[in-house]
């Protein structure tokens, strides 16, 4: 893929032999990348970068990610290895780009490290796709991140995720249904395999909604989306119904950890 190439060709150029290795992960390695799929990469690098990196890196990635640029959206994460292996909970991600924060980057915004749970998911869906763009295996760079912290790294999310609920409908129904999919199989999957697996457990009632989304997610782009009355009516109350399933499971792993 050309816009995986212009990436590869953008940190090397950044961050040189300070990358350890870039990795391909999310829907390009979980089942094949749908219409409104990001293309996610995660980074490995041997030390934080400085802040000209930071900038340099975040130029280079406003002119090639995003419909603006007639490419899909990308998502590139970097992490400081000795920030992740051993791991530790929660991790640091020293930098992120993602394209629902152009406007934020636009305005001068630079991303700079902090706390990020979501990285235990991202670190074990690089791990399970094993798909190296360049540098060694994750395997060789990664240390394997317990169900527990995925546990706690999905429910960390869930309240962003609440309150995107009614601007991102798509994308928040099919992540909802990716965690409860994770913390009942400890599998990651792609996010319409995964509402394929929490549609076969739904009460008849809350599948239109996820049917919908994934629907959605397969054959448009984000900027395609759409709601009729009826089934706008109904999201609320399935995002209620498996926000309470995450929640069983969360607590049922928290008991078996003697957490209390």
């Amino acid at each position: 893929m050309h816009q995986v190439e212009k990436i590869v060709g953008l940190v090397d150029a950044v961050l040189g032999r300070t990358a350890i290795g870039t990795y391909l992960h999310g829907s390009g390695v979980l089942g094949g990348l749908r219409p409104a799929s990001d293309v996610d990469v995660l980074v490995v690098s041997r030390r934080p970068m400085n802040e000209r990196a930071r900038q340099t890196l975040l130029g280079g990635l406003l002119q090639i990610s995003g419909s603006r640029n007639r490419a899909r959206p990308i998502e590139l994460t970097v992490v400081v290895q000795s920030g992740v292996r051993p791991w530790r909970y929660p991790p640091t991600c020293d930098f992120l780009y993602g394209e629902w924060l152009r406007a934020e980057y636009e305005a001068g915004k630079v991303p700079q490290p902090e706390p990020m749970p979501d990285l235990a998911l991202l670190i074990t869906m690089v791990l399970s796709g094993d798909h190296p763009l360049t540098g060694p295996r994750p395997a060789q760079v990664l240390d394997p991140v317990p169900h527990a912290d995925l546990v706690r790294a999905s429910v960390a999310g869930l309240p962003g995720l609440l309150d995107n609920l009614d601007s991102d409908t798509r994308n928040v129904l099919l992540t909802f249904a990716r965690i409860w999919t994770t913390l009942a199989t400890g599998q990651i999957k792609s996010k319409d395999a995964a509402a394929d697996w929490a549609l076969a457990q739904l009460p008849s009632e809350h599948r239109p909604a996820l049917e919908h989304a994934r629907q959605l997610y397969l054959h448009r782009t984000y900027s395609e989306e759409s709601w009729s009355d009826a089934l706008r009516a109904r999201v609320r109350p399935h995002a209620d119904h498996v926000l309470a399933e995450i929640g069983r499971l969360a607590a049922g792993n928290q008991q078996e950890r003697g957490v209390p």
